[in-house]
């Protein structure tokens, strides 16, 4: 596969977490760089949780300097999460099973293959740097007593297609995916990501549940709005949630 145009990419052997080394290093960074690691140390997922990293499993960090403000900039998760669908599209030769699911996990045959993580950093409410971390189950899937209770179940890539990738190929399948809806993204805007997001929704047009803190709602996913928000038709009405955990 083409490695795509603009962009640079760093192999590491071991590292704390790819999000840290990405912030560690942003002064030095001219353009758009992949920061792969074979092996995190300190990995983590949303809400400052850990996320565990199996040998042989995916764990990079995009890092960017977008133009825009920090509100657009948070769309990328959008972005990543079709270049994720895309990606294990592209290796396996299947999209059966395939789904997204708000606000960033990509699902396979139900369960949690991938997840993405935005982290920022900037000066007086502008946005500097921002770092788009993923991490993909390839080859095996995190013990049960590292998961959070009521987690979606997670499942791996060998595990549910029988496919083998070393994250260095499924690397180059990624960022080829990323740039071309990167490219989208800049020249049209969000809407046609929330397009091809929605198409790839799991649970679109049945009920779920999404929970904030203490803060518990049921309803019909209805669609993602414009901000990226998830809609719910609830029985108090329609409701916009900007960040929440959602259980099916």
């Amino acid at each position: 596969m083409n490695w795509p145009d603009g962009y640079t990419k760093r192999i590491l052997d071991e590292v704390d977490s790819t999000l840290d080394e990405a912030a560690r290093t942003a002064a030095q960074r001219a353009g758009p760089e992949w920061i792969l690691a074979l092996k995190q140390t300190k990995g983590r997922g949303r809400r400052g949780r850990d996320w565990k990293d199996p040998k042989g499993n995916f764990a990079a960090t995009l890092a960017l300097r977008p133009e825009g403000t920090p509100a657009s900039a948070a769309l990328r998760s959008f972005v990543a999460a079709l270049a994720l669908y895309d990606a294990i599209e592209a290796v396996t030769g299947r999209s059966e099973g395939l789904a997204l699911k708000w606000p960033n996990d990509v699902l396979l045959n139900g369960g949690k293959v991938a997840g993405i993580l935005l982290e920022s950093s900037g000066r007086g409410g502008g946005l500097a740097h921002l770092f788009i971390g993923i991490g993909v189950n390839l080859m095996e899937t995190p013990m049960k007593e590292w998961l959070e209770p009521n987690a979606v179940w997670p499942v791996s890539l060998h595990g549910e297609t029988g496919v083998q990738i070393t994250p260095e190929m499924f690397l180059d399948a990624l960022a080829g995916a990323y740039a071309r809806y990167e490219q989208q993204f800049i020249s049209y805007g969000f809407e046609p990501i929330r397009t091809a997001w929605l198409a790839r929704a799991a649970r679109l047009g049945e009920v779920i549940t999404a929970k904030t803190g203490q803060n518990v709602q049921e309803g019909t996913f209805e669609t993602v709005d414009a901000e990226g928000n998830l809609v719910l038709n609830t029985a108090k009405g329609r409701v916009s949630i900007a960040a929440a955990d959602i259980f099916f």
